[in-house]
């Protein structure tokens, strides 16, 4: 119950009302399933009784089956009731959200947008999703291929993104902390490693990472530097990713402007650093199978100068 994707260690109130319609629904059901287990077991071991065909015997049961008739009607529309209730709570905020972000599921990643009346403002953060603490988040979702899922576990339950359908919720963390997200909908090869983070921090620190965010990558300082950069530009590198500040735009795979101060990279699959980050660039089918990009041959000094420039994006 205390893990890192456990819904019964809720950290925001949609999250928390969902562990506690669970519970609630667990401990009836419990009770329901101790009082039918022992009745059965008392009608099976009870020994018959002379009075057992007798009209006052019959008139007992049939007031008994009533009232189990009536008890069970109860219980169901109260279930149901405490269902609804809870339900109309993880739809919509009360009131405006002061933060929204566009949730765009692909295979087998996901990109959250920053949106801002200034373009030049907008901002891309694959896989690791940003919130203050204590303010609900609009979610604006669609996918661009086949039906995702949206699921923080801790945060929210599951919503599916579904393609040339926007659909909306929103989500808030009452506490700061790293919570795990996944695709939750199979949605092909690699549907177990689509998952995602949502970093909870407080407001001025969120406010600094946005800030952060909304910068293009800095020039090339050293000559090993400034070789990892040709080495983007000159290569397949640049026909799939963006990297702000230069003039590399391509929309087709995550944006790389900020890439290493990112936690994971591959969509959760590895923890970000520099040998996993080789790996990843050289031959990513062998880490993640079927995905969008392709195997990048290249030399060990080609490929420690693009680490030493992917280093430098944070």
């Amino acid at each position: 119950m205390g893990g890192v994707q456990s819904a019964l260690n809720p950290a925001g109130p949609q999250a928390g009302d969902i562990a506690t319609l669970t519970w609630w629904f667990l401990g009836v059901c419990t009770l329901v399933y101790v009082a039918v287990i022992a009745a059965t077991a008392w009608a099976i071991f009870r020994r018959r009784a002379a009075s057992d065909d007798s009209p006052e015997t019959t008139a007992w049961l049939a007031r008994g089956v009533v009232g189990a008739v009536g008890v069970t009607i109860v219980i169901l529309v109260a279930l149901t009731v405490s269902s609804v209730v809870a339900g109309r709570g993880l739809t919509s905020a009360t009131g405006s959200e002061p933060v929204v972000v566009d949730v765009i599921g692909y295979q087998w990643w996901w990109e959250f947008q920053y949106r801002s009346s200034n373009p030049s403002e907008i901002v891309n953060s694959p896989n690791e999703l940003h919130i203050p603490v204590g303010v609900p988040v609009g979610i604006r979702a669609i996918s661009r291929d086949v039906i995702h899922s949206f699921w923080v576990p801790r945060l929210h339950g599951k919503r599916d993104l579904i393609p040339g359908i926007e659909t909306s919720m929103w989500i808030q963390a009452d506490r700061p902390g790293v919570y795990r997200g996944q695709c939750a909908e199979f949605c092909g090869h690699q549907h177990a490693h689509m998952a995602f983070v949502v970093v909870a921090e407080p407001a001025d620190a969120f406010q600094s990472w946005l800030a952060h965010q909304r910068r293009g990558a800095p020039s090339p300082s050293n000559a090993d530097q400034q070789r990892g950069h040709d080495v983007f530009m000159g290569g397949a590198c640049v026909m799939c990713h963006t990297i702000r500040g230069t003039t590399a735009g391509s929309r087709i795979g995550p944006d790389l402007t900020h890439v290493a101060g990112r936690q994971t990279i591959a969509a959760g699959t590895l923890p970000t650093s520099r040998e996993h980050l080789a790996r990843w660039v050289v031959d990513p089918q062998a880490i993640k199978p079927g995905n969008r990009m392709p195997p990048n041959p290249m030399s060990d000094a080609d490929l420690q100068a693009l680490l030493t420039y992917l280093e430098t994006l944070r």
